[in-house]
């Protein structure tokens, strides 16, 4: 039994499959947990089902990427441009936007728990079905925004909660 678990363990650990590639390029499903993509040009690109737990995309443009149903535990995307982006069906619980444009993005059915948007733009995005229990939405501009439920819209003028 004891070879059988070391000799498991040792497959394991040479598995390419479980390493990211913090080089490779944009795609869906990519394995970049625990990269630094700061300030990154991901404009439009597709990133559907990836793993970005833990990576930091300080300043990198992601307007109207596609992220969703990405893994992003502890993710920060500080700064961040991502007007239009869509996170629909992601994971991206403790997760930090703080500053973040998420002009327009799509957050539907997506897993905010625990994650910040301290001086968030989300004008105009659509939150419908979003798990935001904990979620610090302190000066997070939330005008024009639909909300969790799916059918309120934000005033304008809502800043940390939806008026």
């Amino acid at each position: 039994m004891k070879r059988v678990v070391i000799a498991l363990g040792l497959v394991v650990l040479a598995s390419p499959a479980l390493a990211a590639d913090c080089n490779a390029p944009p795609s869906p499903g990519v394995d970049w947990q625990r990269c630094s993509l700061h300030g990154r040009d991901l404009v439009g690109s597709d990133l559907a089902g990836a793993r970005v737990i833990d990576t930091s995309f300080h300043r990198a443009d992601l307007a109207k990427a596609d992220l969703s149903k990405a893994s992003a535990y502890r993710a920060k995307f500080i700064s961040a441009k991502m007007s239009g982006a869509v996170l629909d069906e992601g994971s991206f619980v403790e997760s930090d936007f703080t500053k973040a444009d998420l002009t327009g993005a799509s957050l539907k059915n997506t897993d905010l728990r625990r994650t910040r948007f301290f001086q968030a733009i989300l004008r105009g995005a659509d939150l419908t079905g979003a798990r935001l229990s904990n979620a610090d939405l302190l000066q997070a501009d939330l005008s024009g925004a639909t909300w969790t439920d799916g059918k309120r819209v934000c005033a304008e003028g809502s800043v940390g909660q939806c008026h």
